[in-house]
């Protein structure tokens, strides 16, 4: 990124967050972007262009993922970054907490096989339309991990007509081949939905871990798609 202004990533990190650094190493060591830690407590964070809020187990899950974190002080400050337009991507327990925030529509419900979760799946781009997904073309197969107990996404019927309508749905579990079927729904989410975005495109939640397979030693480097195309769309747009 010489001679270009490196685009600066606040990564929120809560009591039981565990994939913070895994993000910076993605964004910073790979791809040349600047990351912040800020802290939950934080009640602002300047000099920043998007927000990350990692995985983990927020506050130990307790009452249920993501429903303590909400109330930390940090989250004004990122809702009211959202509604400047500012992208922010919630991977994991930070998909939990933008649903718990009311940040994004729906709840999460504990994986339907009642087990804990943790192996690599494959989702399928369904909107390439995106400032998270611009270097992935849609349909493109995504192979990428997930590591989680409450991954269930659910939303009523019409709130699933109006995801649809709205294009708002961006990954789906699917086999590796792109078929989106209930034998490849790895949690029993509604519709196979892996991740999602809010009306205005700019915030975005996935269970999936980007993060966790950014590298070839690591299984796979799809997941570097997801942070080009935000680094792309802070850039250009």
């Amino acid at each position: 990124m010489e001679n270009i202004k490196k685009p600066v990533f606040g990564i929120v990190v809560f009591p039981g967050t565990n994939c913070e650094f895994d993000c910076c190493h993605a964004l910073q060591d790979i791809l040349g972007a600047e990351c912040k830690f800020i802290w939950h407590n934080d009640k602002s964070a300047g000099g920043i262009d998007a927000i990350v809020l990692p995985g983990g187990f927020s506050y130990g899950d307790y009452l249920r993922s993501g429903a303590v974190a909400k109330f930390s002080p940090i989250m004004e400050y990122v809702r009211k970054f959202a509604e400047k337009g500012k992208l922010i991507i919630g991977i994991c327990n930070g998909f939990q907490i933008l649903l718990e925030q009311g940040m994004l529509p729906g709840a999460m419900l504990r994986n339907n096989t009642l087990k804990f979760i943790c192996k690599f799946i494959h989702t399928r781009v369904e909107n390439s339309g995106t400032s998270f997904t611009c270097n992935l073309e849609k349909g493109r197969i995504i192979k990428i991990p997930i590591r989680h107990n409450e991954g269930n996404y659910y939303i009523n019927e019409k709130g699933l007509a109006e995801l649809e309508k709205n294009n708002q749905i961006i990954l789906r579990y699917c086999s590796n081949d792109g078929v989106v079927s209930d034998e490849h729904n790895p949690n029993g989410a509604i519709g196979n939905i892996a991740g999602i975005c809010n009306k205005e495109m700019n915030v975005f939640g996935l269970m999936p871990h980007p993060e966790a397979c950014c590298e070839n030693i690591l299984g796979s480097n799809d997941g570097i798609g997801i942070f080009s195309s935000m680094i792309r769309s802070i850039i250009h747009f």
